[in-house]
């Protein structure tokens, strides 16, 4: 078990202290269930890029002209097309 050491300002203190005595359990026990719940929010709540990417539909190779591998020819695809 790790032993941690928190500074609080007068207002967050006296926010920690309420919170103990209203629950009836140890200002550990509250600290404990805040950063569960800030876990819980974060996972639910907050998409990473990838999980918003990996939900769309782009199809085979997406919007890209040519892969990364081949810019040059992609831009120059971009150009010619342009021009039409």
């Amino acid at each position: 078990m790790a032993v941690r050491t928190v500074r609080l300002d007068d207002d967050s203190e006296k926010v920690l202290e309420s919170l103990a005595d209203e629950m009836g359990v140890s200002i550990s026990a509250v600290l404990k269930q805040g950063l569960l719940a800030l876990r819980e929010k974060r996972q639910a709540g907050t998409a990473r890029a990838y999980d918003i990417y990996e939900q769309l539909d782009l199809g085979p190779g997406g919007y890209a002209l040519a892969p990364s591998t081949e810019t040059r020819r992609g831009v120059q695809e971009v150009l010619r097309r342009r021009r039409r």
